[in-house]
Formats: structure tokens, C-alpha cells, sequence
């Protein structure tokens, strides 16, 4: 009886410690995150087309032409989330005029030029975000068509206002050194040179398409408007970046651009679609960009359009539309729309890469009248 009493004990014993072994598999402190970063785009402010709750504006916001309020609580948000990385997914300014030589010469001319208004703007934003880097979060700035384009011209991307990008954002793509005193880790085999003739571009795409590398997590940024191909992603640099990539070990891929590759259609009802917001523009183009996600089972993050949006275009990688940094929405107030407690959200999404693989995304927001904080969603990647 003794002898059936102890086998019995040491059995209840063993099974014990085998469910406290496995709970504790499945603890966050089992499995630490080794590499965390958030990403959002589109901050800057609409002078005229502001949004109705937004109004009136401040007469900081009329001349800098910022959501600061909006974007400035996102950005200690995901300071406090301690996200090693902000990629900002383009359209931090308004921009959208020449930002190259004034033909006038008198004060007056220069401080009302496209010139001077590109570079305040850029000033404004990077002084807002300077905090960021300084509490521990290093900013990785994307290309927008904001940035990129001339209104006047078409809404058509032109070379002065790509040299105006890299001289306003070039010293962040990539600062090896303040990259890693401010991430902990190095920014490996950094791409960021002329990485257009693979796809045809005639102008300089030096940090305005470009990736690097952390640890076995690959990070890929493209210009979704480059000069002459505007609303064309750089798709053939991209199969060749991930091929390389994958080569040397690369386990997670993440792709950064302004435009969706798939315009989110956000109403209900009878009201017609919006018009395309993306990538989708041209078909072929996009579909070749996309083959290149699914196939290294990448996620795509991305803005424009000033909504959020997580989907699954083919039903494997997801896009991750994050264009809610605080311009003017896409939906207006009472509008009837899909998802009503998101398409009108100041929203974005912070991606948690852990020891084992696996990849967690969140996508926090809060609404219009600024109420606590919320996770809008959550997905684990397959791995």
C-alpha cells in the first residue's frame, strides 16, 4: 500500500512540475521581447480642409501645419509602449508645392516661397519629434507624396522636392551610431543608395527607397511616388532586397510606404466608393509588389489614406494602414461607415518581435474627443 502511495505521489509530482513548466512556456517572461517598434503616418494638418471636430485651428497649427495635439499624445504613447523604432509612414508635412530655388530675392519673397514653407514644416515636425529619439525611440522616416509631389504640377513627384526630403531627413537614414545607442542593437547592411534602376527611375533615389537590418528582422522602406512613376512602388528593387536579404538569414520581412496597395473602402450604404487611394492605380505594378510580400510572408504598413486598417488582401500577409497620425479623416463626423469605432480613430500600430519567432501586432488608438487610450486590434503572425 506504502509502495502505491509513493508511485502514486511521485506521479502527481512529475505531472506538477511538467503544467508549471508549460505555463511558464507560455509566460511573457518565457518568451521576452527582443525587438519592439511602432509605426503611423500622416500628421500634418489641412489649412482649409481640416476636419470639423479639429476646428477651430490653433494659430500654431494655421502656420506649422501639424495636428499637434493629436500627434504629440501618440508619440508619448508609444514612448511609454517603450518602442524601440518609429517608422513615420510619410505625410509629415503639408508641403505639396517646389521646394527648389525662389526667383525672388527680397525677405518678403523668400520667407512666402515653397522653399521656405518645406523647410518650416520640416523643422516643426522634427522639433516635435526630437523628444521621441531623446526618451529612446529612433525615428525612421518614409517617403509621402505630401513630401515628394507638386500640387501644381498634378499632384506629380519632382526632383527638387526628393533633394528637399534628403536634405531635411538624411541624417536619420541611417545614423549607425545614435541608432544604436538609442535601440540597443545595429542597423546591419544598410541599403540606402540609388536603388531605382532596377525599376526604371531616372532620378536619384539615394534614402528615399532604401533597408537595413536587425539581427534576423529585415526592414525595407519604398518611395510609393518616386519621379516620373508616381503611385509606383519600386517592386523589382524589393524582390532583389528580400532575395538578398533571405540569403543572409533574415527571418522577418517589413515593408514601409506611404500609399496602401490596396485602398481601404471604408463607407456603407448607397455612397459610392471614393475613388483609388493607392497602389491599385496601376495593377500590374501592384500586384508584382504584393507577390513579393506574400512570398516572404512580409507585412506591409503604410498610410494615405487617413483611416486605420488591418486586412489580409490575398488572405496571407497583412497590410497594415496606419494613415491616422492626426490629418483630417477620410470619413466625416456621423458618417455611416464599416468599422465606426476605428475609420475615425487617431490610431496606430506597435510590433512586438519575441525570442521565439513569433511576432505580435497591436494597434492602438483613441477617438476624436480624446478618450483613454484603446487596443483596436491584435494578431499574431504566423511563424
Amino acid at each position: 500500500m506504502t509502495l502505491r502511495l509513493s508511485t502514486l505521489a511521485a506521479s502527481l509530482l512529475l505531472a506538477s512540475h511538467a503544467f508549471l513548466c508549460t505555463a511558464q512556456a507560455q509566460t511573457p517572461e518565457a518568451d521576452p521581447v527582443v525587438l519592439k517598434f511602432s509605426t503611423v503616418g500622416d500628421s500634418r494638418q489641412d489649412p482649409v480642409g481640416f476636419d470639423p471636430t479639429m476646428g477651430p485651428l490653433s494659430e500654431q497649427d494655421k502656420i506649422w501645419l501639424q495636428n499637434s495635439k493629436a500627434f504629440s499624445r501618440i508619440l508619448r504613447d508609444i514612448e511609454g509602449q517603450k518602442a524601440k523604432i518609429l517608422f513615420f509612414n510619410g505625410d509629415m508635412i503639408m508641403g505639396y508645392g517646389s521646394a527648389g530655388a525662389t526667383a525672388g530675392t527680397s525677405v518678403e519673397e523668400v520667407v512666402k516661397s515653397d522653399l521656405m514653407a518645406f523647410y518650416r514644416q520640416y523643422g516643426f515636425w522634427r522639433g516635435m519629434v526630437a523628444p521621441t529619439m531623446e526618451s529612446g525611440t529612433y525615428i525612421v522616416p518614409v517617403p509621402g507624396n505630401h513630401e515628394v509631389q507638386s500640387k501644381p504640377l498634378g499632384k506629380k513627384a519632382i526632383v527638387e522636392n526628393e533633394n528637399a526630403w534628403r536634405a531635411n531627413m538624411g541624417d536619420l537614414i541611417i545614423d549607425t551610431a545614435r541608432f544604436k545607442a538609442i535601440v540597443g542593437k545595429d542597423a546591419q547592411h544598410i541599403n540606402t543608395k540609388n536603388n531605382g534602376a532596377l525599376d526604371g527611375l531616372t532620378s536619384d533615389q539615394t534614402q528615399l527607397s532604401y533597408s537595413f537590418d536587425v539581427e534576423d528582422n529585415h526592414f525595407a522602406v519604398v518611395n510609393t511616388d518616386p519621379v516620373g512613376k508616381d503611385n509606383i512602388a519600386p517592386a523589382a528593387w524589393l524582390a532583389k532586397d528580400f532575395s538578398e536579404a533571405k540569403a543572409r538569414g533574415a527571418k522577418h520581412f517589413f515593408a514601409f510606404g506611404h500609399k496602401p496597395a490596396y485602398t481601404y473602402y471604408y463607407g456603407k450604404g448607397d455612397k459610392p466608393a471614393p475613388g483609388i487611394a493607392g497602389l491599385d492605380k496601376f495593377p500590374e505594378n501592384r500586384d508584382g509588389m504584393w507577390n513579393v510580400i506574400e512570398q516572404y510572408s512580409a507585412t506591409y504598413f503604410c498610410g494615405h489614406e487617413h483611416v486605420f486598417n488591418m486586412a489580409q488582401p490575398k488572405g496571407r500577409a497583412w497590410q497594415v494602414l496606419v494613415g491616422s497620425g492626426g490629418s483630417p479623416w477620410e470619413a466625416t463626423p456621423g458618417e455611416d461607415t464599416l468599422a465606426p469605432d476605428t475609420d475615425r480613430a487617431y490610431a496606430w500600430a506597435t510590433v512586438s518581435v519575441r525570442k521565439s519567432g513569433k511576432v505580435d501586432i497591436d494597434a492602438y488608438g483613441f477617438s476624436a474627443d480624446y478618450g483613454p487610450t484603446k487596443l483596436l486590434k491584435h494578431v499574431t503572425l504566423a511563424h
